[in-house]
Parts: structure tokens; sequence; C-alpha cells
């Protein structure tokens, strides 16, 4: 089941035309009151999101979503009028996992729709980490340093379990871009040293586990 939540009823109807037609469930919301009841009683294996609605702003709502133990990990790609870089970066850096700008092709769309459904479903066993004074739990959404808790964004927790999903291993600048931002994603490098850089700060002694390779891009750690 898919949810959308999205005031336009001649977009929400469009949508749920279209994705029956492709061979999905989906259930159309207009407000976010009637989201949030709908979810309280069945999670959805992803949510289409709007970010200009009545009630509640989507931004709050995707923080909300991942705010929440049972909604952290659900798939979110947000549909919106928004469509300038910076409102991309906010939005990502919020949590979604895609992006699309209204207008948009409906067959561009049902394709980003199955390629996230895809990638959900890829290997639900999350390993913990234990490096130094570092412990990174991704099911929990937790990390610490020196046993305190570290608060990060969710794309400083999700660029950080990259690094450490492959420790030791030098990851290029274009590569955290694809993983993290999107294969659509069109900023500059300067993205991922600036949230390198973020990430440092907040772990504090343990911010010098990430290391800079010089004209590569970024590692933890050495290779088991």
């Amino acid at each position: 089941m898919i949810y959308l939540l999205e005031d336009d009823r001649g977009i929400r109807e469009l949508v749920e035309y279209a994705a029956v037609q492709a061979g999905m469930q989906l259930k159309g919301f207009e407000r976010p009151s009637e989201f949030w009841a709908a979810l309280d009683k069945e999670l959805p294996e992803m949510i289409l999101l709007d970010i200009m609605l009545p009630e509640e702003d989507g931004l709050e709502i995707l923080r909300k979503l991942r705010a929440r133990s049972d909604t952290r990990r659900l798939p979110v790609m947000m549909l919106t009028a928004k469509d300038t870089e910076y409102d991309k970066v906010v939005a990502l850096d919020a949590g979604a996992d895609d992006y699309m700008a209204k207008p948009f092709g409906i067959m561009e769309l049902l394709s980003r729709i199955r390629a996230l459904l895809r990638r959900s479903a890829l290997g639900t066993v999350l390993p913990e980490y234990h490096l130094g004074t570092l412990f990174v739990s991704p099911s929990r959404h937790e990390v610490k340093v020196d046993g305190k808790a570290v608060s990060l964004t969710y794309k400083e927790f999700e660029l950080l379990t990259l690094l450490l999903e492959h420790q030791g291993a030098v990851l290029t600048r274009d590569q955290i871009l694809r993983r993290i931002w999107g294969i659509e994603f069109n900023g500059e490098s300067r993205t991922v040293d600036v949230h390198i850089r973020t990430l440092r700060l907040k772990l504090g002694g343990a911010g010098s586990l990430i290391k800079t390779v010089r004209g590569v891009g970024y590692k933890v750690g050495d290779r088991q």
C-alpha cells in the first residue's frame, strides 16, 4: 500500500488512477489529519508527500515521520511545486528519499516509485557498528560517542551509516551524492564536504574517524 498526501484533487486522482493501472495499491488523502488517522491504523510501504498543504506543512510532516520509530525508515518521496535546488536540499536533508517537482511525468513517477520500493525491500537485518568510542545502531537510529547520545539530522545519520557500511573503503563524492541524495540530485560536491564537516563537529573526538582521502573522497577506518 502507498499513501499519497496531496490537496490538489486533480493531481491526487491522476496519481491514484495511474498507480492502480500499474498494479499498485494507493490511497490518497487531501488533509494531514486524514493521513495521520490512516497511518495509525495501517502502515504503508511508502509515502508520496506534498509540501504546501492545509493544516500542516509537508516538511514538518516529514520530520515527524522520521522521528517516529515505526515510520523512520519508510520511503518518502516529495511531490511539490517548489522546484529550486534549495527546496530540494532542504527536503532531502529532512529525510526525503526522492523529490519530484510539479509538473511531473506520470511514467517517471511510477518508475521512481518502483525503484524506491525495490530499495526498501533490500536486506532488513541492520548491523550495529562499534568503532573506537563511536557506536551506531541503524535500526534504532541511535548514535553515541563515549556512551553519550549524539543528535544528527537524517542525512547526517545516513551519511555516517553509509561510511560505516563500507568501512575501510574510500567513497567518492559522486558515490555519496548518488547514495544519499539520489541519482537525480544535481547539487555540487560541496554538499558532501559541508555535511562531512558538520558531522565531524557533532561527533567530537570520534569525528577524526572520518578520514579525507585527498582528491578522491572519504572513508571510515581500515578494511577488516
